[in-house]
């Protein structure tokens, strides 16, 4: 585990720096947004590394994973005098955190005393692994890799409105495709989300009833987007910010540029989480791994799930 996490904080500090190297350097505007992005990002990743500390809820990051990139694009979109590609981008991340923190919510992430609130399994299981049975050990993980490295990444995914800003070059028809991308695959999470909340609610509830049919009794959401792709929710979260660093390439001309970062991070990151909860859920229900054999992971290739 402690190799899984080094390597990401190391990608995390080098692929950022030697993608900006060889790139245009930023402009003065471009630095001075840049400046106020740093300061919000490390005021954020202490409270997020000080308050899961004292109330040992490691979720603080999971509670703003979908807001925080809603200020950081606005912030940029600001230092750009509201340029209307920036402000296309900052309205889509928009439309992104309101749809996922809303998912969030309902499964209990958010309470009245913000400091609590559901959280994730994940953090638990990995607590209980031995390599963090030494109190220092897991400060050291959460300070590193799920405060200081998490929050990064949100920021660095969201740095293609920075790229974006400045160029000169018009909003045009390209813009509005990639909109409608994001909206699409925005879409396409909630509907995963919702395929998949629907089925947990009922599964709890027949359990509670005493009467699982075989659809529930297999424990896992295998039907919809479910029964072509093991994570479609995972798919779709990976693709919009693929496709919102697109914005970057239509207003500078450049395939790739250092802002590409960002996306590239998160897809090691949700695959490294994909790899986690897959082998968790195989220990819990006898069929995930036939299931896992005949589905694709995040792209629809291997046809669709039947019993």
């Amino acid at each position: 585990m402690w190799k899984t996490v080094i390597f990401l904080i190391f990608t995390l500090l080098v692929v950022p720096v030697i993608t900006f190297k060889f790139d245009v350097p930023l402009t003065d505007l471009q630095w001075q947004a840049m400046t106020t992005l740093l300061w919000v990002y490390g005021i954020s990743a202490a409270l997020t590394f000080i308050i899961s500390t004292v109330t040992d809820n490691y979720s603080q990051v999971d509670k703003l994973w979908s807001i925080i990139p809603v200020p950081y694009v606005w912030i940029i979109a600001y230092y750009s005098n509201f340029e209307p590609r920036i402000v296309l981008m900052a309205i889509l991340a928009t439309f992104w955190a309101i749809r996922l923190t809303y998912n969030f919510a309902r499964r209990g992430g958010y309470s009245w005393k913000f400091w609590t609130g559901d959280e994730d399994y994940r953090w638990a299981i990995l607590r209980a692994k031995p390599e963090f049975q030494a109190k220092w050990k897991w400060m050291i993980f959460n300070l590193l890799f799920i405060s200081a490295y998490q929050m990064g990444l949100i920021l660095l995914f969201t740095l293609p409105a920075l790229k974006a800003m400045d160029s000169g070059v018009p909003l045009g028809i390209f813009d509005y495709l990639l909109a409608a991308l994001i909206i699409g695959f925005v879409v396409m999470e909630f509907m995963a989300d919702q395929q998949q909340y629907d089925y947990q609610e009922e599964k709890y509830r027949q359990r509670k009833a005493g009467k699982v049919d075989a659809h529930h009794e297999i424990g896992f959401t295998h039907t919809g987007l479910w029964a072509y792709m093991a994570h479609p929710n995972y798919a779709a979260e990976q693709s919009i910010w693929i496709v919102f660093y697109f914005f970057s390439i239509v207003a500078t001309g450049n395939l790739i540029n250092w802002s590409i970062a960002g996306c590239l991070l998160l897809v090691v990151l949700f695959n490294g989480s994909a790899d986690f909860s897959e082998s968790e859920t195989v220990k819990k229900y006898p069929l995930y791994k036939d299931y896992l054999s005949k589905v694709g992971r995040f792209i629809p290739l291997k046809g669709k799930f039947k019993l």
